[in-house]
């Protein structure tokens, strides 16, 4: 299984294909095969070579247990830039999930002379009192299917519902502290950047995305009308097809 030693702790990442790098960055708790298997099996097909790494504390990168400080995003940010240049890769594309979407929003801050086109999709780059009110109706994993305990207690154990609990404080936490991710900096994001929304997500409303679609501009928002959260998962093909167009646009 393969390895990067990075910042201090050592991150376990997929890797599969050849050609255009893409860095998948997963969502809250997700890891790159939990979160990303339609796309690890059908994109290197394609020509994109699919890097897909757990953050820190999560997955298959433990130790360190996971812990949420106020800037865990910007760190997990850092982490995947520092990933990608120890892998020789130094220009790439990046694609983010929910929390990926953050952590991909900031990546692309952070190293704009690296990333060469940003896809996002279920992200936001700012916390309202709606956010945190839909994040607490998950706080018991009573109120997840069961499917989906049992996929994440495979990886977590024991240890789910604390860390999962973790997870709403820290967002409780960046609300309290103002809330603001990186709305007020989206304007300095200037590479290719393609959004997409499942029009009935629960977690995250449109308005987040149609904040992201005027605060990059240029940038291209694509709505899948009956998706929730997980369009890349539940709508893999179609998902796929938009993605690997960009990538080649």
């Amino acid at each position: 299984m393969p390895y990067a030693q990075v910042r201090g702790v050592r991150l376990y990442y997929e890797d599969r294909g050849a050609g255009t790098p893409l860095l998948l960055i997963p969502g809250a708790l997700g890891t790159g095969q939990s979160d990303f298997a339609p796309q690890l099996d059908a994109l290197p097909s394609e020509g994109v070579r699919v890097i897909a790494p757990d953050a820190r504390g999560y997955g298959n990168s433990r130790p360190p247990e996971r812990t949420f400080s106020l800037d865990f995003y910007q760190q997990d940010a850092l982490d995947c830039a520092a990933l990608m240049e120890a892998i020789g890769c130094n220009s790439y594309a990046v694609g983010g999930w929910s929390d990926g979407a953050i952590i991909g929003l900031l990546l692309t801050l952070e190293r704009p002379q690296n990333v060469a086109k940003l896809v996002a999709w279920g992200g936001n780059a700012y916390l309202t009192d709606e956010d945190i009110a839909a994040y607490e109706t998950t706080r018991q994993l009573s109120s997840w299917s069961p499917r989906m305990v049992q996929t994440m207690e495979k990886v977590y154990g024991a240890q789910l519902q604390e860390l999962w609990s973790a997870w709403c404080d820290a967002m409780q936490a960046i609300y309290r502290n103002g809330g603001d991710v990186c709305r007020q900096r989206l304007g300095e994001i200037h590479c290719p950047t393609f959004l997409l929304q499942g029009q009935k997500d629960p977690l995250v409303p449109n308005f987040h995305a149609d904040a992201l679609h005027q605060g990059i501009a240029g940038s291209r928002l694509h709505f899948f009308p009956n998706g929730k959260h997980n369009i890349h998962q539940a709508y893999a093909q179609e998902f796929n097809r938009l993605l690997v167009d960009f990538l080649r646009a």
